[in-house]
Formats: structure tokens, sequence, C-alpha cells
């Protein structure tokens, strides 16, 4: 294994107690909001979330992925073992794909896996209900307060409070139901058999469709990810274009400001991560739309 930080050979090292497999082949894939460590001798994928609250989460996305694969659904599969928490970080091990980096997913695939999960029936465990999406974010505000400047954070604190009145009064126009979280074409993976599967379920929950949705034209606007026509290719697959009904931009303000929860997280020892919380702040604060954001290197958003 090695040249792997400290808390992430940890997990490593704890996975390979409890599951009795060889991890000294194990090699990071990435390394964001959470850190994925592939051990290829085992077939197994660890994650380890950058989020201390989040085993409770990640507990139910195992079980929800679980009942998901084996109705059919095309999605990442979890090992035969339970989260658990390493020093404060909640880890999962996932049954390691065998994939390729060609060609890469598509909006219109995304749109067809979310039209499929969206028509399936309510699944037969409880799920967490998606009522604040902006909690993450105000909690990394509060326990990282040097992760910018006192006057960004009056802003965003302001402005959180802004999109929260924003989101309650936000009316529906699709049934609410099981939904993804971050349903974005970086969160598909191509297999071998030229398919695609749905990673990254932390965020599964009952909630509105809408925001599984808007998440590519957030992509867009910030990202450069997807072309005009490829967002129209999104709409038909799923069947409804979320960008026509009256509370689009709501979610995508609502995305761009929960998606620096992870920035926040890393901003205090990170220059990078510090660099990045101020240029989108001050993006937001002066209305520009058209700017893009940048994303560690190799890594989603």
């Amino acid at each position: 294994m090695r040249a792997l930080p400290d808390d992430v050979a940890e997990a490593v090292d704890a996975v390979a107690d409890q599951c009795r497999v060889p991890v000294d082949d194990a090699r990071l894939v990435h390394q964001h909001s959470n850190t994925a460590v592939a051990l290829p001798t085992a077939h197994l994928l660890i994650r380890i979330s950058g989020n201390p609250d989040a085993l409770n989460r990640i507990k139910k996305s195992v079980e929800v992925t679980r009942w998901l694969s084996t109705d059919g659904f095309r999605c990442t599969e979890p090992a035969d073992m339970e989260p658990f928490s390493v020093k404060g970080h909640a880890v999962s091990v996932w049954r390691l794909l065998e994939t390729v980096s060609e060609p890469p997913g598509t909006g219109p695939e995304l749109g067809g896996l979310l039209r499929d999960l969206h028509n399936r029936p309510d699944p037969p465990m409880e799920l967490p209900r998606l009522i604040d999406p902006l909690a993450s974010v105000a909690s990394a505000v509060d326990g990282h307060p040097s992760a910018m400047t006192d006057r960004d954070r009056s802003w965003l604190l302001t402005r959180i409070g802004e999109l929260r009145a924003a989101w309650t009064a936000l009316p529906t126009a699709l049934e609410p139901g099981l939904i993804h979280g971050d349903a974005h074409s970086n969160n598909l993976i191509r297999v071998l058999d030229g398919d695609v599967v749905l990673s990254d379920w932390d965020h599964v929950a009952h909630g509105p469709r809408e925001w599984d949705l808007i998440q590519p034209y957030y992509m867009r606007r910030r990202f450069g990810r997807h072309s005009a026509r490829e967002l129209r290719d999104f709409a038909d697959a799923y069947g409804w274009d979320v960008s026509t009904w009256s509370g689009s931009e709501t979610l995508i303000h609502v995305r761009e400001i929960s998606g620096l929860s992870p920035y926040l997280r890393k901003a205090t020892d990170q220059d990078w991560a510090w660099r990045e919380v101020a240029h989108r702040l001050a993006t937001l604060q002066s209305g520009d739309s058209r700017a893009l954001w940048n994303t560690p290197a190799g890594r989603s958003a």
C-alpha cells in the first residue's frame, strides 16, 4: 500500500482487520468530499467520508443500494459488511467494478437512470427526509470559522437564511419520493459491458425529484460540464425538463451554496480550498452567473 495519508491508511487497515483481505495493493482513486481507495486483489472499494457526522447517512446509502441492486437497478453495490467509524471518519466498503474510462457517462444516460429510479416504488426501508439541503454547509460555516473572511461569513450566513426560506416556499411539479441526491454525470461509471451504473449514494433521501434533475444544469453553469444539446437530451430521456419549472433558478442557487461544504472543511489548512471558497463567494456576491468554478484536479465537484 502505501504513500497513503495517515487517516486513509488507518481506515484501510481497519478494513483489512474486519474483512480479512489483502491491502498491500491499495490504490488511492480520488480524494475530495470523500476518499476512495481501491483494493484490486480483494475486488473491493473503500469509501471514507470527509464529513464526521455522515455515518448514519452512509449506512442508509448501503441499505438502499442493496435493495436497488437486488431489484435490477444499475448502481454500485455494497460489500457484505456494514459501514463503521474510524477516528471520526465513516467508512463503507463496496464491490470494485471493472470499468473503462471512455466514453464517459452522458446526460441522456443519466436522464434514463433517473427516470427508472423515480418510477420505482417506495423502498421497504425508511428514508431520511430532505428537509434542509443547506444544513451541511451551515454546519461547515460554524465549525470552520477561519475558512473565509468575516465579511464573507456574514454574507454567506445571510444567504443561507434567504435560501432556506425560498426552499420552504417552493412549489412542486413532481410527486416527491426516492431521490439519489447528487445526480450528475461524474457519478456515472462506465463498466466493461458498455453500460453505466450510478454511484455515490451518500445523499439518498425522500425528497423533491426536481432536486435530482437540477444538478446537470448547475454543473453546466458553474463547471461547463454539459452542452445545451446534452441538457435537452437529458430532459428528453427523463421525460420532463426541469429548467422550464418556476423553481429551477432557486434550486440552482441552493446547489451553489450547498456545494461549498467540502471546500469549507478543507479551507482551514489547504490553500487551494481557501482560494476556491473566496472565488466562489466573490462571484456569488457580485451576481456573476457566468463565472466558472474550479475543482481539485481530476475530481468531481
